[in-house]
């Protein structure tokens, strides 16, 4: 069974936006092993957006640190772009867990930068980072939909 874990920074905060986060993970669950870890975000000022960007940063290594065997992808406006097919795709050729990471209001820290490569980008559009995670979330279950023949994607 596809293991897929959601990393991000922060919590979702709006009430409508956590029920469909909701809605995604109890429509995924006959299908894929699922789970979301948020890490706490860091506040900031003008002053300290750097400090709390490179302290996001070592949060997401040490905890990225401890899946070694997984295949890390940082959700990024650079990275590479899919259709809902070819995600679909792509999910159904991997073997390992996959680690989708997204990064804080002030993004990635270039260490975590520099240490993973693998980019996927969900639109060349920047969203906020709560709805990232709903699209993403939303992309999966399209693509787990697809994969098993499921009326859904048309």
């Amino acid at each position: 069974m596809l293991k897929i874990t959601i990393l991000a920074i922060g919590q979702i905060k709006n009430r409508n936006l956590l029920n469909l986060s909701i809605d995604y993970l109890k429509r995924l669950r006959p299908y894929i092993k699922l789970e979301i870890i948020e890490l706490t975000s860091e506040s900031f000022s003008k002053n300290t957006k750097n400090l709390a960007k490179q302290k996001e940063g070592e949060r997401i290594i040490s905890f990225l640190s401890k899946r070694v065997n997984a295949r890390v992808f940082l959700l990024a406006e650079n990275g590479i772009q899919f259709n809902s097919c070819e995600f679909a795709d792509f999910l159904n050729k991997v073997n390992e867990e996959i680690v989708f990471v997204i990064g804080g209001t002030l993004g990635f820290s270039e260490k975590v930068l520099n240490k993973y490569q693998n980019r996927i980008s969900l639109s060349k559009m920047t969203f906020p980072h709560e709805l990232a995670r709903i699209i993403l979330l939303e992309q999966i279950y399209r693509a787990i939909t697809i994969i098993n023949n499921k009326e859904y994607h048309y």
